[in-house]
């Protein structure tokens, strides 16, 4: 960026603002030239942050991965502790503003917590990507993986949710939100999350970040 301008003289009115013109296009970095896209991170607790300070969060995390790519956007959090895909249908309409481009779709983690038939969290999410197809809004949706407690005929149900509803409404798919963490030894991936073993921990964040951060690069692409 420049600070200054050499050679601004008055040479009569149009030399005059040419000149203005040019000086301002000078004092414009490419950053500013963008219009950075709004995303709505619709999410429960993991995409709102809990138990960690708020710089440590998902959204302040990705909003820097973004920075540090040269990705113009603004990021939203709009992530509620406790909510389940029904919360996030229930409140779908209200959280897209005019503002907002493109939303993160992360819920399902709190259906999985209270055994939530699969048919009914199916049916919250296409209900708020019906919302967003309506008012033009692209989408990613971030998968789940259901744990095999619950048995797999309800394992299979639930882990079809995503890919199949992405693919009918044309929305792009982050197989699975904890994809940063790894495939490793359960036992070890534990060093990422917090006390109770259900929220990642700041190191944990940073590694989901890493795992999303080209997907949501690439809806915010779409959104442009």
């Amino acid at each position: 960026m420049r600070l200054f301008c050499n050679g601004f003289q008055t040479y009569g009115a149009a030399r005059m603002l040419g000149k203005v013109v040019a000086c301002f296009l000078t004092l414009v970095s490419p950053a500013m030239a963008e219009e950075p896209v709004t995303v709505l991170a619709l999410g429960d607790s993991l995409t709102q942050g809990y138990g960690l300070p708020q710089e440590d969060g998902l959204v302040p995390q990705l909003r820097g991965w973004l920075a540090a790519r040269g990705i113009a956007a603004e990021v939203i959090n709009g992530g509620v502790s406790g909510d389940t895909t029904a919360g996030g249908a229930a409140r779908v309409a209200w959280s897209l503003g005019e503002e907002v481009d493109a939303m993160i779709v992360a819920l399902g983690g709190n259906d999985l917590l209270r055994g939530i038939d699969p048919a009914e969290s199916r049916r919250n999410i296409a209900a708020i990507l019906q919302e967003a197809e309506a008012r033009e809004v692209r989408v990613l949706l971030v998968g789940l993986r259901a744990p095999g407690n619950y048995g797999a005929d309800y394992k299979a149900a639930f882990d079809a949710i995503f890919p199949e509803l992405a693919e009918a409404h044309g929305a792009l798919y982050a197989p699975d939100f904890f994809a940063g963490l790894g495939e490793g030894d359960p036992a070890e991936l534990q060093a990422f999350f917090q006390p109770d073993r259900i929220h990642p921990n700041a190191e944990g964040v940073a590694r989901i970040v890493e795992g999303l951060g080209p997907y949501v690069a690439a809806l915010i692409e779409t959104a442009k």
